[in-house]
Formats: structure tokens, C-alpha cells, sequence
């Protein structure tokens, strides 16, 4: 009979999703993590062999946070919106992860779930196969994009420029050229990463329900 696990899969999910919140992907290494988890790197090869598999510890850590009304009463809509709002709070809370969600592909139960999730809902719209898939790109590209576009602030910034200096920026281009984008760079400085995120989410919604199958 072989020892027991000196660490849990979750304790070191939990320990390398620290590192990446604290340093960045570029933190995330075997003797970094093995000095949080206070031990030898040599001891972690007991349990990840390889970059790659240290990604996946923290994509399974960020995707496993994600909890959702799981009320089948609920409209599919209703469900969809509750979902995606979810999923898109824990991926903001850990933006540095982002670029591993979307290259890295874990055979983990935690992120089965959540796609299955929203698929589930998708479905019930009457959605199968093709349009099952749009539909499930539609509301996963809306999740990510947006969690990307807070991570890179407002508008597009300059290398050293706050936010404010950004937005300063727009609001002084010739008015007569570019009236627009003064327009929404004003807008940008009454508004809010979740006021923003709800609004596209429900503009996406009324979308997918215009197109819905009715059900058999």
C-alpha cells in the first residue's frame, strides 16, 4: 500500500491560482509554487510533470468557483443569464487566468460541468447540433471578451496612461471626424463593468430568443 498524498489536487490548484493572481502566468512555476506549498520542487513531481499540467490545476481553481442557480423551474433564459453572469464574475476576479481558459482544454469533472451548463440551458431553447454549438460560441465569446475588454480598460490605453488620460484623450479628437468615438469615451466615465456586461448579455439573450425552436 503506497503513501498517502502529502497534497490534495485542490491544494495545489488553490496554491498556483495564488501565485498567477499574485505575479502573473509568468509566477507560475514548480519551485515558485513548491515554496508556497513549503516544500521541495522535486516533491511536486509526485504530482504535475509539466507546465502545462500546472495550467490546467489553475483553470480547474478559477472554473470551479463558478456557482449557478441549478432551479430546472426556471426559464432558459432566466437560467442562461444566471450562468454567464456567474462565470463571468470568477473569470474577472482572476483576469490573469483568462489567457489559460482559452488555450488550455482539461479533461477536469469542475469544467465539464459549468460548459454543460450552459449547453443544458442552450438546449432548451431548442437549440441541437450547429446551432446548439453558435449559440454556446456566442455566449462564451460574450463572457471572455468582455472579461478581456475590463482587463484592458475603457477604451484601447497608451503605454503609461491611466484610464482618465485615456478617455481625455478621445474626448479632444475633432468632433466633425470622429463624433462617435467621443461619444462613448464620454459615456465610458459613467459607466461600469457589470452595468456594461448585463446590458450586452441581455442584448445576446434577446438574440438567441428570437431564434429559439420551440420545443416538441
Amino acid at each position: 500500500m503506497g503513501r498517502p498524498a502529502k497534497f490534495t489536487r485542490e491544494q495545489l490548484q488553490q496554491a498556483a491560482l495564488a501565485l498567477v493572481d499574485a505575479d502573473g502566468l509568468s509566477g507560475l512555476t514548480m519551485r515558485a509554487l513548491a515554496s508556497r506549498l513549503e516544500t521541495g520542487a522535486m516533491t511536486l513531481y509526485n504530482y504535475v510533470s509539466q507546465r502545462e499540467e500546472l495550467e490546467m490545476l489553475v483553470v480547474e481553481a478559477v472554473l470551479g468557483k463558478v456557482r449557478w442557480e441549478t432551479d430546472d423551474r426556471l426559464p432558459w433564459h432566466d437560467a442562461l443569464e444566471d450562468i454567464a453572469i456567474a462565470l463571468w464574475r470568477v473569470i474577472r476576479d482572476h483576469p490573469h487566468v483568462i489567457p489559460l481558459i482559452l488555450t488550455r482544454r482539461s479533461r477536469s469533472p469542475a469544467v465539464f460541468e459549468v460548459t454543460e451548463a450552459l449547453l443544458r440551458t442552450l438546449a432548451h431553447s431548442g437549440r441541437s447540433g450547429a446551432r446548439l454549438l453558435v449559440g454556446f460560441r456566442a455566449v462564451s465569446a460574450l463572457i471572455m471578451g468582455a472579461a478581456q475588454a475590463e482587463l484592458a480598460g475603457p477604451l484601447t490605453l497608451q503605454a503609461d496612461e491611466s484610464p482618465d488620460e485615456t478617455i481625455a484623450r478621445f474626448q479632444a479628437l475633432p468632433p466633425d471626424r470622429f463624433p462617435h468615438l467621443i461619444e462613448i469615451a464620454t459615456a465610458a466615465t459613467a459607466s461600469d463593468a457589470e452595468t456594461e456586461f448585463r446590458a450586452s448579455l441581455s442584448l445576446l439573450i434577446d438574440g438567441l430568443r428570437a431564434d429559439a425552436a420551440p420545443l416538441a
